[in-house]
């Protein structure tokens, strides 16, 4: 050791010697910053860089050019050069010379067409001897061709003071070159005067000295070449307006930052056009600015360009008659700038460190590094890692040196460097750890102190051997048998190969560690050194292990690009994936439309590949996959790019004129179809002209709006127009002309309508048809008509219809009613003079003519002008989800339907869902017209109408069309999730169905899992069948959170997953504490109902509490006697009640008996049978049916539209708070729960309704039914006679509150009275006459009510042995309600009683039920 110790100390002498510092003590006085520890020297960092960099140089053959060179250092770096990466011999070279600052000078540039030996790129290389290489920027020297015209002036004539331009185009190279000659005389340049980059001349404002003969000559060094002369000629003025036209538009540029633009607009006609600039749609100010500046002719000047300025730049010309533009883009480019630079680093041997590296740039740079001069080439120990940074692992003393960042685009390259130095292990980094040294090796070395130092570790070995790591452990060396104070260094290194890494243990005392990111099937050799304060100590005896085998596929392959090529294709590069594993066979390219899920795939060779047949101005996704002889790799990430734009490849749709006036007319148009934009629309080409003058067309460019505006036409002429879509790449086609004549005379609007010329009335029984005719003067113009009408007075209401209409109904009119009707034509300036007619509406017995239509009435007076016939056969036509084509026939048209005239046609559709849904109207100018962006598997109406000039026709007929479903497009909302009752380990799902479902549900997925974070794949699948909105989950953990997402399907397919809700399972304390987790999550809140003791009375409303955790400390047995007890004491009460009753005799008793008898069909009810049809309430195994009865004579009929009753909560017994709690003692209930799904609440009190008396079982008789969707309700009964007794039915009664309008779902349910209070345990009480009921709820009877949607479950009811089950739906016959006659026959009875042989009879009923109860708490 001290053998070495003394070899590094002469060399770090013969470092210093070099660098020219007498001795160590010298070197660190004067650096201020070295240090000496245990006697080694900590050398500093040597400045080293370039002063001047060589730039890119543009020259002409034969002239001498110098690449500068100069670089700094403390000693006198060494300067070379390379061209196109190749060293240039300048020893023996006669036209190539090293200068003395290091700068290159090329004498007399060689250039032809076969050899370019001076042209390429230059790159200076500098070098210090035992110190290390830098490298320079690449600088590209670039010759000019030989002197030739690509095209030359041409003779032309201008206007005086308009613009010219001569044209002579050049080469780029050449175009620096170029200068103009005026009858063989120089051109002087200046505001007026002006030379394009590309060469051409411009000449604004032009007077008669700029005539005369011009020529372009190219002075490139040698020989001047002339072009062609051509003669420009200056003509007067015209006298009569000339078209305004470009004689050059801008086009396109891409500019790198810094450099100059100059976008030519030169545009000519009579008056001479102004010309002005907009960008990105902003008016561009040039007045004044220090950067934009408008040049000759209009043309506008950029100075200094930076990444700001890029946009759209458009030419305006105006000439006060005319308006033409023209766009252009600009493109910036930046070259490559360094965010961060590359630091300096100390480390020791074994490290591992990484030099960061930040830049930015347009495009994206490219970085590469250098290692003294050369390219570093990734391998196990040098990577790139986050793109950018250069990462260097388990370090040795020849990495030391200067590593440098090169980063490079398209538009240049830079560099930036930093210095490496490697210490010796006992000397200390003299600064804290950088931020550059990795975790692994984040240690830095105090000063050793003196003492012992531990001895090897003992019994290194493997314990866990893996393909790509591998775990040591060890014993405490002998010197230190605890331990507990020393830190280890593990060593290693690839079998074969001198460069050892180390990994620390991350703690005192641990004899452990696992090395990672191993290779597979690879030897290592380890070694492990302990270490404590005073130093490191013995090694131990090298160990090794060879990793697994593992299959070898490619990794990713790096630096994928992608850039659209034309607008259908786009090229695709790639680099060789740095892990191939072996030779990579093919690649494969994946790419997909943006927003497609649809993949296409295409096998590649190389590393680029060009895909075409793409879509124009579309976005497109790419990813490559590399494969070896083992398969597949790993795919890159994905690349986004958009094709380039084009001309649109479809004109405007719709294209529709309509007359404004005399002298203008509006146009309407569409957008081309979605998909043939081939680019943004920046703005729509009308052209127009008289259909007389054809070869005559005037042009109109517009904004992206959809209408125009024409004006400035002649009267009663017509015209042809056409319109055509723009995008910055040009006009796409254009629409077929479509022709308008513009009117005679103007309307006049100064003054109000006169009169109509007529007004008719045709009344109905509840409707009146009023028809008209315009006023006789049709030269002042009517925007619509004012209908008022009422019972006596026409000011009740007021009705506003359109100025085309001719007709309209009024509805809702009462029968046999004298009504005034008005009518009035309005504009903007007022209503005009009324018109009166009176009408009386037809008796309601009288119902002939009601559907004839107006137009046929035999006295509807003929318009003048007369309306148009309205389209016929109009038939809708399902195209799409989204889609429908409209088409219809013209009888004003000849037989072969083609239209020649200006008509157009108006079509206007809607849906009625929302009822209150607006009318939407467009135009179309053929027979048919396509219908876009409707909503999935909606019913929509069309209908049409044609317009003339003045005259319009009536809405046609209607046509209905569906459009197609859609997989849904939204997520099952108001998801909740409940653990069931006794079942811990079984969960209730609930959810509402899609709020667009965009068709008809035909069943959910439900996923659920432990981990909200896992892929979808992993989670538990549950289907549900049908449209369900409820499921269980069995066989679940205990107190575990789990995570649950739902999804619906229908015929198209699967719609997109709900929010994740969380749930956790109840812990299995108690059967009745179990908790009940809220889930939460954006799919709602879920709740259940909560267990709160028999004597808790719900609030109004009957809603549950939002947080269902159940409070009630009592058990399932205990809970049972209370019930039991409560049902003892009922019953108590009820036999002293019923002998209370027995002493009490009434008139009453005879007709009770008979009534009782007639309602359960033991006898046919005496009277007419119009009268009164008593309700009778069957009750079957299968259905509850409720016979229809006549009409309510209340204006306010308890029947109404409720909720029903869930559960047995939801009976109310009869007490004497009956008319307080009536409302208090509801619940509402929404959704379905299957068989086995019961609610808390519903499980411990559903006990009540079972004791109550079976009823008789008798066939149904004729009803209309009406079935919904909900749980089995317990339902009242009148049928209190029975003969026979079914065991199974045993429903209760309820009443129905008039006030559960707000619940859930309005389901119809029926109020019966029962005929005794002794039927049943619970009988609700006939409301008083007192009772007031909202006056909102609907009063019309519910017989006619069907719900065809629902379908008809068949149930089964009930029987004392099912109180731990809910019960399915049943359906429910609705019945109208009693005549005032049955309904004071029933309230009279209800107040009846018995005879004593009928109490016996229910007192043995009784005694049953209570055998049943006691045989229910003995088990």
């Amino acid at each position: 050791m001290a053998a070495g110790r003394a070899r590094r100390l002469l060399g770090s002498l013969w470092i210093a010697l070099l660098l020219g510092q007498p001795d160590p003590a010298g070197a660190a006085a004067r650096s201020g910053s070295q240090s000496l520890l245990t006697g080694s020297l900590v050398r500093t960092f040597t400045p080293f860089y370039f002063l001047v960099e060589p730039m890119d140089v543009l020259s002409v053959r034969g002239a001498s050019v110098i690449m500068n060179c100069s670089a700094y250092c403390e000693t006198s770096p060494k300067i070379e050069w390379k061209k196109d990466g190749t060293f240039l011999n300048l020893v023996s070279d006669d036209r190539r010379q090293l200068l003395p600052d290091g700068s290159l000078l090329i004498n007399s540039v060689v250039h032809s067409k076969h050899n370019k030996p001076d042209e390429g790129y230059y790159q200076c290389v500098a070098t210090v001897e035992s110190l290390g290489t830098i490298v320079s920027r690449t600088a590209k020297l670039t010759v000019a061709g030989l002197p030739r015209f690509i095209s030359q002036p041409e003779s032309s004539s201008v206007y005086k003071g308009n613009s010219a331009i001569l044209n002579c185009e050049v080469n780029v190279d050449l175009a620096p070159f170029v200068r103009w000659e005026q009858d063989r005389q120089p051109v002087f340049l200046d505001d007026r005067v002006f030379k394009l980059p590309t060469g051409a001349l411009i000449i604004s404002n032009a007077t008669d000295m700029d005539g005369g003969l011009y020529r372009c000559i190219i002075e490139s060094g040698g020989t001047p070449k002339y072009s062609d002369e051509a003669e420009l000629k200056i003509i007067p003025d015209p006298e009569v307006p000339q078209k305004l036209m470009f004689m050059r538009q801008p086009s396109s540029l891409t500019k790198v930052a810094g450099q100059s633009v100059v976008f030519p607009c030169v545009a000519v006609g009579f008056p001479t056009p102004y010309i002005r600039w907009m960008r990105n749609e902003e008016d561009l100010i040039t007045e004044g600015s220090e950067r934009f500046l408008l040049l000759a002719g209009g043309s506008l000047g950029l100075s200094d360009v930076s990444e700001e300025d890029a946009g759209t730049y458009t030419c305006i010309a105006d000439n006060g008659n005319e308006t033409i533009e023209a766009q252009a883009e600009l493109t910036v480019q930046v070259p490559p700038e360094f965010l961060k630079r590359p630091a300096n680093i100390y480390a020791h041997e074994s490290m591992d460190i990484v030099f960061e590296c930040e830049v930015t740039g347009k495009p994206t740079p490219t970085v590469k590094w250098v290692k003294n001069g050369d390219m570093v080439i990734p391998s196990d120990y040098f990577k790139i890692v986050k793109e950018h940074n250069l990462q260097v692992l388990g370090l040795v003393k020849s990495d030391e040196g200067f590593y440098q960042c090169i980063a490079e685009n398209d538009v240049g390259n830079a560099q930036a460097g930093a210095q490496l130095i490697i210490l010796d292990l006992d000397v200390a980094i003299p600064t804290l750890p950088p931020t550059s040294l990795t975790s692994a090796t984040n240690d830095h070395l105090a000063p050793a102190t003196t003492g012992p130092l531990p001895s090897a570790p003992r019994d290194v070995v493997a314990t866990l051997v893996s393909t790509r790591f591998i775990r040591l452990t060890w014993r405490t060396p002998v010197s230190d048998p605890q331990g507990d104070n020393l830190t280890y260094s593990i060593f290693y290194t690839k079998e074969g190969i001198n460069r050892e890494r180390v990994e620390n243990t991350s703690r005192p005392g641990e004899t452990q560690v696992t090395i990672q990111n191993l290779m597979p099937e690879t030897v290592y050799v380890f070694r492990v050194v302990a270490q404590n304060k005073h130093g490191p100590g013995e090694s131990s005896v090298p160990l090794k292990v060879a990793t697994q085998p593992e299959v070898q596929l490619p990794g990713p392959a790096p630096n994928i690009r992608a850039h659209a090529s034309s607008p259908t294709s786009v090229t695709v590069t790639w680099e060789t994936p740095l892990a191939g594993n072996g030779e990579i066979q093919n690649y494969k390219l994946y790419y997909m439309e943006k927003g497609q899920d649809t993949e296409q795939d295409v096998d590649v060779g190389g590393l680029s590949y060009t895909v075409n047949g793409l879509k124009k101005y579309t976005e497109y996704s790419f990813r490559v996959v590399a494969y070896n002889k083992h398969g597949p790799g790993v795919s890159t990430q994905d690349v986004v790019v958009r094709t380039l734009s084009d001309v649109p490849s479809a004109p405007p749709q719709n294209l529709t004129l309509e007359v404004r006036n005399s002298k203008s007319i509006m146009l309407h148009w569409q957008p081309p179809p979605a998909g043939t934009h081939s680019g943004q629309i920046t703005g729509y080409k009308i052209r127009y002209r008289k259909v007389s003058r054809k070869s005559d067309v005037t042009e109109s460019i517009g904004g992206t709006q959809l209408f125009q505006l024409i004006e400035g036409l002649e009267r009663g002429t017509e015209y042809s127009f056409r319109v055509a879509a723009l995008t910055v790449n040009g006009t796409g086609p254009a629409t077929d002309w479509v022709s308008a004549e513009t009117f005679e005379s103007d309307l006049d609007e100064t003054r109000v309508p006169e009169v109509p010329s007529s007004l008719h009335v045709r009344p109905l029984v509840t409707s009146i048809v009023v028809s008209w005719t315009p006023p006789e003067n049709q030269n002042i113009v009517v925007r619509g008509y004012a209908i008022g009408y009422g019972i006596g007075s026409p000011h009740a209401q007021t009705i506003k219809v359109d100025y085309k209409q001719r007709y309209y109904t009024i509805e809702n009119l009462d029968p046999s009613s004298h009504y005034v009707i008005t009518l009035k034509a309005f504009n903007n300036v007022g209503e005009g003079i009324p018109l009166y007619e009176s009408a009386v509406t037809r008796p309601h017995s009288d119902t002939s003519e009601v559907d004839l239509f107006v137009i046929n009435a035999p006295y509807t007076p003929v318009p003048d002008p007369s309306p148009m016939m309205p389209p016929v056969g109009v038939q809708a036509s399902i195209l799409s989800h989204d889609t429908i084509r409209i088409t219809w026939a013209d009888n004003s048209l000849p037989k072969n339907q083609k239209i020649t005239d200006a008509r157009y046609y108006t079509v206007r559709w809607k849906t009625n869902i929302p009822a209150n849904t607006k009318y939407k109207t467009a135009n179309a100018t053929t027979l048919s017209y396509l219908v876009t962006g409707l909503k999935p598997n909606t019913l929509y109406e069309f209908s049409v109408m044609v317009t003339k000039g003045r005259r319009s026709s009536t809405w046609s007929m209607t046509a209905h069309g569906t459009t197609f479903e859609l997989v849904p497009t939204s997520p099952p909302k108001d998801v909740t999730v409940v653990s069931k009752e006794g079942k811990p380990r079984t969960i209730i799902v609930n959810w509402q169905p899609p709020s667009e479902a965009n068709g008809k549900i035909t069943g959910y997925i439900i996923y659920y899992s432990t981990d909200v974070n896992a892929e979808i794949h992993d989670w538990v699948i549950e289907p549900v069948v049908g449209n369900r909105l409820t499921h269980q989950i069995q066989e679940l953990t205990l107190d575990t959170p789990y995570y649950f997402k739902i999804q619906a399907r229908n015929s198209k397919g699967m719609g997109p997953m709900s929010e994740a809700v969380q749930f956790r399972t109840p812990k299995a304390e108690s059967s009745d504490k179990m908790p009940n987790d809220q889930a939460s999550g954006s799919g709602g809140k879920g709740s259940r109902p909560v267990d709160i003791g028999p004597d808790y009375k719900p609030p109004l409303g009957g809603s549950n509490s939002p947080h269902g955790s159940p409070t009630s400390p009592l058990d399932s047995n205990m809970l049972l006697v209370i019930i039991v007890s409560v049902g003892v004491i009922t019953i108590v009460i009820v036999v002293i009640v019923a002998v209370f009753c027995t002493r009490r005799t009434t008139s009453h008793q005879k007709k009770k008996r008979a009534a009782c008898k007639s309602v359960n069909g033991s006898h046919k009810y005496k009277g007419n049978s119009k009268d009164v049809k008593p309700p009778d309430l069957w009750i079957h195994h299968e259905r509850l049916e409720l016979k229809p009865i006549d009409k309510s004579p209340d204006p306010n009929p308890i029947m109404t539209d409720t909720p029903i009753p869930r559960n047995s909560q939801d009976i109310t017994p009869v007490d004497n708070s009956m008319d307080s709690n009536i409302h208090q003692r509801r619940n509402s209930y929404r959704g379905h729960e299957s068989e086995d799904s019961m609610s808390t609440l519903a499980g411990r009190r559903g006990m009540r309704p079972k004791m109550m008396m079976p009823f008789d079982s008798q066939p149904p008789q004729q009803s209309v039914r009406n079935t919904p969707s909900t749980d089995t309700m317990p339902a009242s009964s009148s049928q209190t006679c029975a003969d026979h007794q079914d065991p199974e039915s045993t429903p209760g009664p309820y009443l129905a509150n008039a006030q559960e309008e707000d619940s859930a779902q309005n389901l119809p349910t029926a109020h019966v009275r029962p005929s005794h209070p002794l039927k049943s345990f619970a009988v609700p009480a006939v409301p008083p006459a007192g009772s007031t009921y909202d006056p909102a709820l609907p009063s019309t009877p519910l017989l006619t009510q069907q719900a065809p949607n629902h379908p008809v479950h068949s149930v089964k009811t009930a029987s004392i042995g099912t109180l731990g089950r809910t019960r399915p739906p049943m359906p429910v016959v609705v019945p109208s309600a009693p005549d005032v006659q049955e309904t004071t026959r029933m309230l009279e009875d209800s107040e009846s009683n018995y005879e004593p042989d009928e109490l016996t009879k229910e007192m043995a009923h009784l005694e049953g039920l209570m055998k049943d109860l006691n045989a229910i708490t003995t088990a």
